[in-house]
């Protein structure tokens, strides 16, 4: 059975609305990196140094990373050796494999949870990258399988973030544990985890600042919220999400090796993929940063923020591929069940 054919049949359990969102969300990528591999495929046939040198370009352009791009390369011209292949078109599912295996990782992309109380879960990252749409859009999610939710307006700092993430708890139902602009972020989570207990929430989400318009340097200010939430509920922050914008490439991946080493991420959430072709990244920052992507951002609606799916981003990519095998093969008299 052919690799896109198994890949199909993967996801053929999960539900269409996600494979469309995912299908549809990472359609500027399919466009920017995967048709222009398969234009190569076709253009080129031969699979000779040129071939890998466009081949690399092309990734690198997606964002794949440059150390990931070279070794990628080289483990297909392992497999071009080892499987004596050449015809280049033959190599667009082994590429699909590597790049699967790549996103995969050994991480368990699932949110951890409280099983003794509150789960609580701390959102960090640079201003700018759809952090309080991130955690609104979370929050909906929560509610909608059926768990009591709060929202804490960590970020004091930044003009109308407040307002904003109120803004969110209204569309999601859900309220949201403030105090004025410019208070102590710590004791705004120490409110918040009071009122978590007390209304026996299941889930207590809790944005911070992205920087501080003041002298106090982030990462005390972090460390704090991270004590004053500790010693409230033991074990707890249970996650702590770094939000990145898809759409900055590179600049995504220097925000989470900077901010990611002081601030002990857990987990990474990429945003606005349906508005970049740069979709590559995703497989830099799996690599790279050996940190699981358990949320991506697929478009604007609430219900846009999917799971994180190593199978449906490759079939989301390679759908025109598999839809082309599919109708050779029912055009095939001669083609057996696999």
């Amino acid at each position: 059975m052919s690799f896109f054919k198994k890949l199909k049949e993967s996801i053929s359990s999960k539900t269409e609305s996600v494979t469309n969102k995912f299908r549809d969300g990472l359609e500027k990528t399919r466009k920017g990196f995967v048709e222009k591999v398969t234009d190569l495929m076709v253009r080129r046939k031969k699979i000779d140094e040129e071939f890998y040198e466009e081949l690399e370009e092309i990734l690198i352009g997606a964002d794949v990373g440059v150390n990931t791009v070279m070794n990628l390369i080289d483990s297909l011209r392992a497999e071009v050796k080892k499987q004596r292949i050449e015809d280049a078109a033959e190599l667009q599912p082994i590429l699909s494999q590597k790049l699967m295996e790549l996103l995969r990782g050994d991480d368990d992309n699932e949110i951890r949870m409280n099983p003794d109380g509150i789960t609580v879960i701390l959102f960090v990252g640079v201003n700018g990258v759809g952090k309080t749409t991130t955690i609104g859009k979370m929050a909906h999610r929560f509610k909608q399988e059926g768990k009591k939710v709060l929202l804490a307006a960590g970020d004091t700092f930044r003009a109308g973030a407040i307002e904003q993430l109120e803004v969110w708890g209204e569309r999601a139902g859900v309220e949201v544990i403030k105090q004025h602009a410019g208070s102590d972020p710590a004791a705004v989570m120490f409110d918040a985890v009071q009122a978590a207990k007390q209304r026996q929430a299941d889930v207590l989400i809790c944005d911070t600042a992205g920087r501080l318009q003041n002298k106090t340097n982030l990462m005390e200010e972090l460390n704090k919220i991270f004590r004053v939430i500790q010693r409230e509920i033991p074990g707890a922050p249970h996650e702590v999400l770094m939000v990145l914008d898809a759409t900055t490439g590179q600049n995504a991946l220097n925000q989470a090796k900077l901010f990611g080493e002081k601030s002990g991420v857990t987990g990474l959430v990429l945003t606005k993929l349906d508005g970049t072709a740069k979709g590559g990244i995703v497989v830099a920052i799996r690599q790279e940063l050996n940190l699981p992507v358990k949320f991506v951002g697929l478009g604007e609606k609430m219900e846009d923020l999917q799971p994180f799916d190593s199978q449906q981003f490759v079939h989301a990519l390679f759908a025109g591929l598999i839809q082309e095998e599919e109708q050779e093969g029912s055009e095939d008299p001669d083609a057996t069940q696999a």
